[in-house]
C-alpha cells in the first residue's frame, strides 16, 4: 500500500514507523526540512520537505498513484486543504485528516466532509481521544492503563503489582488452576523497563507492570486476585478546562450516576467560558498548583485528580501536590515519552499519552485486511490487535496451539457468536471469529501475514 503522511512530528513520525515497519511504501512530507531528514535516517521511507497542502509536493510525493494520505500536520486548515487537495486533484481514495479544533468537529457541521464538500473518509480528533481515555481510567482506577476490545465485551488493563499482590511468585500456568472460572490471561508484562510476553511458566513480581486482558464481567474480580480495592469514584477534581477537560466535565454531568466534578482553570476566559457550558459543575479560576486552591476544591475529599492541561510538567507537579495534599488517586497528562518513567517514582497512578491515543485511532482506520482496532501499548512497545479471522487465513480452523505464533505473540480473547471465549491451547478458531492478539512491534508483520492482509480485503 502506498501513504503519505503529511507532518513528521510524534504522531505522523510513529504512524511512519508503524507502516514502514510492515513494508509499505511510505512518503512523509513536513515543511521542518529536520524532521523529515530524521525521518527518512531512521525509517525506511521517502521525504518531501514542503507544504503539504501545496498540490506540486504532493505530486512530488507520488500522490497520483497513492492509496491513501493521513494529513496530521498541527494546523487543522493545512490538513483540511490538503485532503481537499488529494481528493480534487489526484483522486486519492482514502484521506485521513486530523483536527484539534472544536469548532470543525461539531456534529451539526458533520455534513462538511462529504465527498461533493470538503472529502474527509476519517477525521481523529486527539482531544477527544483524550477525554475517552480519561474517562476509561477514570472507570477503572485501579488500573493505570484500560481499553476495550470485542465490541466492548473485553478490556485490557494495565495493572501495576505490588508486593502485597497475592499472586506474586506465582507461575503463570498456576493461576488457570486456582481461579478456573476466571477469563483472564496476562498477556504482556514490564520489568526493569523491559516490555515482554510472558511464557506460561514466568511468575510476576512486585513492581512489575502487567497488562491483562479480561472478560468485561471479570474486570473487577481480576483486580482483586491482582491485589486491587475497588473504589466508586464519586468525586473528581479535573485540573485544566480546556477542551479535555471541559469534554470530560460534560460527559460525568451527563451521566446518570451522580458524580460530582469541580474544575479547576488558570485562564479566565477558559474558566468562564467551561462555567457557560457546564451546568453543575463547580469552576474555579486559579493555579491548579495552589494549595490554597486545592484545598478550596476540597482535593483532600475527592476521590480523584485529573490533571489535563497543556503543560506536562503542570500535571506531574500537579498531580503530586494532590496527593501530598490527600487525593488518593491521580491520572496526569503527558505528552513528552520521556517523562514516563517518572510515574511510578511520583507515586502518579495512572498516565494519559496523546500520542499513542492518537496513533492508535488511526492505525485503527488505516490497517488492511479485516483488522478491526489497533491499541499501541508503551512508547510502540507493543500492540494490541483485534482482528476478524478470514477464510483464506492460514490460522482459520487450527487449534492455537497448531498455529505458529511467534514467541512476542498472544492471543488475549475470542469472539465467538456473539461470546467471548477464554483462549486455550486446545481453542480452535474458525472463521468469522473476531481475535484479540498481544504482539511485540517485532511481531506485528508476522501477525498480519498469519491473519492473511491483502489489499483486496481493504
Amino acid at each position: 500500500m502506498k501513504v503519505i503522511i503529511c507532518g513528521a512530528g510524534q504522531v505522523g513520525w510513529q504512524i511512519a514507523r508503524h507502516l514502514s515497519g510492515e513494508r509499505n511504501d511510505v512518503t512523509v512530507v513536513d515543511n521542518n526540512a529536520g524532521l523529515v531528514r530524521r525521518a527518512t535516517d531512521v525509517l525506511d521511507v521517502q521525504g518531501i520537505a514542503g507544504f503539504a497542502s501545496y498540490p506540486d509536493i504532493l505530486d512530488r510525493a507520488g500522490a497520483a498513484d497513492a492509496d491513501m494520505i493521513i494529513a496530521a500536520t498541527h494546523s487543522d486548515e493545512v490538513n483540511m486543504v490538503t485532503c481537499q487537495v488529494a481528493h480534487s486533484v489526484f483522486e486519492v481514495p482514502r484521506k485521513i485528516a486530523r483536527l484539534r479544533s472544536q469548532s470543525y468537529l461539531d456534529a451539526i457541521y458533520s455534513d462538511l466532509y462529504r465527498r461533493d464538500h470538503l472529502p474527509i473518509d476519517v477525521v481523529i480528533s486527539p482531544e477527544r481521544e483524550v477525554a475517552e481515555a480519561a474517562l476509561q481510567r477514570l472507570a477503572s482506577p485501579a488500573a493505570f492503563d484500560t481499553e476495550n476490545f470485542l465490541d466492548g465485551r473485553a478490556q485490557l488493563l494495565g495493572i501495576k503489582i505490588s508486593n502485597e499482590c497475592p499472586v506474586t511468585n506465582t507461575p503463570l500456568r498456576q493461576l488457570t488452576d486456582l481461579f478456573s472460572t476466571l477469563r483472564a490471561i496476562v498477556v504482556g508484562v514490564r520489568r526493569d523497563g523491559k516490555l515482554f510476553a510472558p511464557e506460561p511458566n514466568d511468575q510476576i513480581f512486585g513492581g512489575d507492570d502487567c497488562y491483562v486482558f479480561t472478560h468485561i464481567d471479570d474486570v473487577n474480580r481480576t483486580l482483586e486476585i491482582f491485589g486491587k480495592t475497588i473504589k466508586k469514584q464519586e468525586r473528581i477534581v479535573i485540573i485544566g478546562g480546556g477542551n479535555v477537560g471541559l469534554s470530560v466535565a460534560k460527559e460525568l454531568e451527563s451521566r446518570t450516576n451522580r458524580i460530582r466534578a469541580k474544575v479547576i482553570e488558570k485562564s479566565r476566559k477558559c474558566a468562564e467560558r467551561a462555567a457557560d457550558a457546564l451546568e453543575r459543575t463547580i469552576v474555579l479560576n486559579g493555579d491548579g498548583l495552589d494549595r490554597n486552591l486545592l484545598l478550596e476544591a476540597n482535593i483532600d475529599r475527592a476521590d480523584a485528580v485529573l490533571c489535563v492541561t497543556d503543560d506536562d510538567k503542570t500535571n506531574i507537579l500537579a498531580a503530586v501536590r494532590s496527593k501530598a495534599n490527600g487525593c488518593p488517586m491521580s491520572i496526569c497528562l503527558v505528552n513528552d515519552p520521556t517523562l514516563v518513567p517518572l510515574m511510578s517514582p511520583l507515586n502518579i497512578d495512572a498516565y494519559i499519552n496523546p500520542r499513542a491515543t492518537t496513533v492508535s485511532s488511526i492505525l485503527r482506520h488505516i490497517r488492511q485486511g479485516r483488522v478491526r482496532m489497533v491499541y499501541s501499548i508503551g512508547d510502540a512497545e507493543a500492540e494490541m490487535i483485534e482482528a476478524q479471522v478470514l477464510s483464506t487465513s492460514s490460522i482459520a480452523g487450527k487449534r492455537i496451539n497448531e498455529i505458529d505464533f511467534p514467541e512476542g505473540v498472544l492471543v488475549g480473547g475470542i469472539l465467538k457468536s456473539g461470546t467471548v471465549v477464554k483462549p486455550t491451547g486446545s481453542t480452535r478458531i474458525d472463521e468469522g471469529d473476531v481475535i484479540a492478539l498481544f504482539a511485540m512491534a517485532d511481531d506485528v508483520p508476522e501477525v498480519e501475514r498469519l491473519l492473511q492482509v491483502s489489499i483486496d480485503f481493504f
